[in-house]
């Protein structure tokens, strides 16, 4: 008996037949817990009351790989605002780039809606040093440089969706000031403790969904107490994207407190193995280039077997989304690559290396748009659907689907 069932590609699906022996691990659904109303008083409840805060305002919110409802939800924050008295020309919105490209006006439209029209935002961009004013370092020696306009505002609002993130533990909250505004060898020196020197491999602890030892999200940690106060939104996402819930926060723990809630639905119950796995990044935005697809790459491998063979659908239409990624592979070997960063860590260094670790535990499939250069260089086989319904239909191993990849963590 088999079950036809289809897997997110971009903006489409893709059909395919599994046995019914095939498994499909699941996550659990968040519940829809949102209204204006509810969201309007917890907002008030931790609004300041000193006029003074009103007078500039800076609202930090992610880039178009990273959405949180923004056309429907930062009108809701808007109107709270001028409820409070605050004039239109008093805001202003920081897009939190990282290090990722600058959105056309078009894609940022399509992100934030008619707010973006409305309102004023900068984009930030981490090589404008002009633009940046440093607070020191981390213990860990990473230097602090973040958008000197941000740090100007009388008030700071974040509001971006939480997330796994692969390395970081979790993506959105406190990473939406930093890295989102701060400067690129900021980033690069944050991003590099994913490297240990001292045994030469990528940091065990940098994982998805763990803050306590990982060294990233420890010096993140450390970040976020040298910067100013400032209100958090999280926001809680179903599989589809929607909103589900928004968390109004003040301070850390409101931010770990809204982590734990985004890993109860979306931690798998189960550690084991299988001989093939099928994944779907979840398509659009998740799979918009190499780096955003990576972080399913990362997450469904660890439901692969040791020389188990792993199918990816991730669609890629913007590339592979970093300028640098690709000379990491280039060097030829983990142990090169790892020379050239460990004095030197940029661009999506790290993500090589990870990725480095997993073709050499398991073979990867995708189906995809980059080109079969590309995936030669990423080590990865170029397949298309009748060549993935087939291997399915050969297998006489254990299967594993798993119908977005993006979210379902090990």
């Amino acid at each position: 008996m088999t079950m036809k069932f289809p897997l997110k590609y971009g903006r489409s699906a893709v059909d395919l037949e599994f046995p019914g022996s095939a498994v499909f691990p699941e996550f659990r659904e968040p519940e829809m817990n949102i209204s204006r109303e509810k969201f309007r008083k917890e907002l008030l409840a931790v609004l300041p009351v000193d006029a003074d805060a009103y007078t500039r305002i800076g609202i930090v919110v992610s880039d178009k790989t990273r959405l949180c409802g923004y056309p429907e939800y930062l009108p809701w924050l808007t109107d709270v605002l001028h409820e409070k008295g605050v004039k239109k020309e008093s805001i202003c919105f920081y897009i939190a780039y990282g290090t990722h490209s600058r959105q056309s006006d078009e894609e940022s439209l399509n992100s934030y809606g008619e707010t973006y029209k409305s309102y004023r935002f900068v984009h930030h961009d981490c090589c404008d040093e002009e633009s940046l004013i440093s607070l020191g370092n981390t213990s860990r020696g990473t230097p602090v440089k973040i958008r000197r306009g941000i740090l100007q505002s009388s008030m700071i609002i974040t509001f971006g969706a939480i997330s796994h993130h692969y390395f970081a533990g979790y993506g959105g909250g406190r990473k939406l000031l930093f890295p989102g505004l701060a400067g690129r060898k900021s980033v690069y020196a944050n991003h590099g403790l994913f490297l240990d020197r001292k045994t030469r491999k990528l940091a065990t602890d940098c994982q998805p969904g763990k803050l306590k030892d990982n060294p990233i999200a420890e010096d993140l940690e450390e970040i976020d107490g040298m910067l100013p106060s400032k209100i958090s939104i999280h926001g809680i996402l179903n599989s589809k994207g929607k909103v589900c819930r928004l968390l109004t926060g003040t301070n850390y723990k409101d931010f770990e407190f809204a982590c734990r809630e985004h890993d109860s639905y979306y931690r798998s119950g189960t550690d084991r193995q299988y001989d093939l796995v099928i994944a779907s990044s979840g398509g659009y935005p998740k799979d918009i280039n190499f780096i955003q697809g990576h972080k399913s790459i990362h997450h469904s491998a660890a439901f692969v077997k040791d020389s188990g063979r792993l199918i990816v659908f991730c669609e890629c239409a913007d590339g592979i989304g970093s300028d640098y990624f690709m000379k990491f592979l280039e060097a030829g070997s983990f142990e090169n690559a790892f020379k050239v960063l460990e004095n030197n860590y940029e661009g999506n260094g790290g993500t090589a290396l990870s990725m480095m670790t997993k073709t050499s535990r398991i073979k990867i499939f995708m189906h995809t748009k980059l080109s079969h250069r590309e995936c030669e260089m990423l080590r990865v086989v170029k397949i298309g659907k009748q060549e993935i319904q087939q291997i399915i239909d050969a297998e006489k191993g254990s299967i594993a689907v798993i119908r977005n990849a993006s979210l379902l963590v090990k």
